[in-house]
C-alpha cells in the first residue's frame, strides 16, 4: 500500500500537524542561533505554499505523509481549514520578517519570526493559539452571518 492511501480522510493526520509545528520551531531556533534569516525564507516559502495549495503544495505534508505512513492510518487528525488558518498566520509573520529583514531593521525580522517559535511551542505543549484564534473568528463570523454561508463560500451540487 502507498503512503497516499493511507491517508483517505478529508483531515490532516496530527503526525503530520506536529511535525510542521517542529519544522517551524527548530527551523526559526536554528536561523536565530545561526543569525541565518535565509532559513526564515525558506520556511515562509514552505509554508506559504502550504497556504496557497494545501496539502498538495506541502512539502511538510508530503514528507510527513510518507514518514508517518503507519502512524497516519490510524491517527486522529485536525481540519484541514484549521491548519491552513494557523499557517496563514505563520505565513504572514513570516512574510512580514522578510520584509523587515530586507528593509535593514533585522530585530523586527527576529521578533515576527520569534512569534511564530513561541506559537510553535505552546501548540506542541498542548494550547493551540491559532485554534483559538480560529474558534473567535468562526463565532464572530456566525454572530454576523448566522448560519447563512456567505455567497463565496457557497457550493453547488
Amino acid at each position: 500500500m502507498s503512503a497516499n492511501a493511507t491517508i483517505t480522510c478529508t483531515g490532516i493526520p496530527l503526525p503530520i500537524v506536529k511535525l510542521n509545528r517542529i519544522v517551524l520551531l527548530i527551523g526559526i531556533l536554528a536561523a536565530m542561533v545561526f543569525q541565518q534569516p535565509i532559513v526564515t525564507s525558506v520556511l515562509f516559502f514552505i509554508i506559504l505554499f502550504s497556504v496557497l495549495f494545501g496539502r498538495q503544495g506541502s512539502l511538510i505534508f508530503f514528507i510527513g505523509s510518507r514518514l508517518f505512513a503507519k502512524q497516519n492510518k490510524d491517527a486522529a487528525t485536525e481540519d484541514p481549514r484549521l491548519m491552513r488558518f494557523n499557517n496563514s498566520i505563520a505565513a504572514i509573520l513570516l512574510g512580514g520578517a522578510q520584509i523587515a529583514f530586507i528593509s535593514g531593521a533585522p530585530f523586527v525580522g527576529w521578533i515576527f519570526s520569534g512569534i511564530v517559535a513561541v506559537a510553535a511551542t505552546i501548540a506542541l505543549a498542548g494550547f493551540c493559539f491559532g485554534c483559538a484564534l480560529f474558534y473567535q473568528f468562526n463565532l464572530q463570523r456566525f454572530r454576523l452571518f448566522g448560519n447563512r454561508v456567505p455567497i463565496n463560500e457557497q457550493r453547488t451540487a
